[in-house]
């Protein structure tokens, strides 16, 4: 898939200047509800894990939903959401688990990816209209106008079998992942992104981090797709026997993402794309943008008004109470819509 993605890309004729487009995965892509979602594979991946890595081996823990309060793992990180976890159910300090973080994500991964795709995503489905608007993208990104990934609070390895069984992979509208990924789990479900198990601040008792260690996840999917930009740039440059800093234009220009879009339900998806556009947390330039989608457990009007205004040039909120099944929303992800 990758090759086939660079070699779309390595045409005569392609702008400089890309958008990325950035999906959130619970309540913006897929959704399940009530008790369902309580009890989902995701949610007995947690329980396993800590039970297995940090307790005695064998017991897992209480599920997330009976454990935490709704603010502790609603629209959060799969780290912060397991550090939690390890507090209330065995007494242990975050920075005493911290360091072993990644073994309890591999074992999460462990857990799920060895379901099989019914059990993985029992009581989960596709949004309205999210199939469809997802086919439409994937005209833009084999057109090389546009990039588009995930960022979300799941480890890379579930959220890849998520995408995958329920549909989302075989849109094409995911960009390929960058350079040196290692994450062993579906790789044929492999795609652009910043993940759970990309970051992790270690802080549960600041509230503020629940939306701050999103935005480290929206920056570093910025960064990789710069990175696979870059890969595509010196392969064409490699095709036409150009040097290597040689675009497709031959100006020795790179190209470079200059605006992102971050597409998302909670509050904390909104909070990391405005903070990454207040703080310049994607570099010099970088037009940032938030479609909040309506789709989740937050009300429309609630993340209009945690988006604010816009400010020209720097952060361009919109929100869409039907989230991708809005008509409007292939056009206002490209910045083709003015309003919202």
């Amino acid at each position: 898939m990758r090759a086939a993605w660079l070699a779309l890309l390595g045409g005569a004729a392609h702008a400089r200047a890309y958008t990325l487009i950035t999906f959130d995965v619970d309540g913006t892509l897929v959704r399940s509800a009530g008790r369902a979602a309580e009890v989902s594979a995701h949610a007995r991946a947690f329980a396993h894990a800590i039970g297995r890595v940090l307790g005695d081996g064998t017991t897992p823990t209480a599920l997330p939903a009976d454990l935490l309060a709704p603010e502790r793992y609603h629209g959060s990180t799969d780290g912060l959401i397991a550090l939690n976890m390890a507090r209330v159910a065995l007494g242990l300090a975050p920075e005493a688990v911290l360091p072993r973080l990644p073994e309890v994500m591999e074992c999460m991964c462990d857990f799920f990816c060895a379901l099989d795709d019914a059990d993985a995503i029992r009581g989960m489905e596709a949004l309205p209209g999210v199939l469809p608007a997802l086919r439409a993208l994937a005209e833009e990104v084999r057109a090389g106008r546009v990039l588009c990934g995930l960022v979300t609070g799941n480890v890379e390895g579930i959220a890849r079998k998520k995408m995958r069984a329920i549909g989302v992979t075989a849109t094409g509208a995911l960009s390929p992942p960058h350079d040196g990924f290692a994450c062993p789990y579906e790789p044929d479900a492999a795609v652009l992104g910043g993940f759970g198990s990309d970051f992790c601040s270690g802080d549960i008792d600041d509230a503020s981090r629940q939306h701050l260690d999103r935005a480290e996840q929206i920056a570093i999917a910025t960064r990789r797709a710069n990175a696979l930009l870059h890969h595509r740039s010196r392969a064409n440059a490699i095709a036409t026997r150009h040097s290597a800093t040689t675009t497709a234009d031959g100006d020795g220009t790179s190209p470079q993402i200059t605006r992102v879009v971050h597409v998302g339900d909670a509050p904390t998806d909104v909070l990391a794309a405005r903070a990454c556009a207040e703080d310049g947390r994607l570099g010099a330039g970088v037009v940032v943008g938030c479609v909040a989608v309506g789709t989740g457990r937050c009300a429309s009007d609630a993340l209009r008004e945690l988006a604010g205004p816009a400010r020209a040039g720097v952060w361009e909120p919109h929100t869409l109470e039907r989230g991708l099944a809005d008509p409007d929303f292939v056009r206002l992800a490209l910045g083709l819509v003015v309003g919202g």
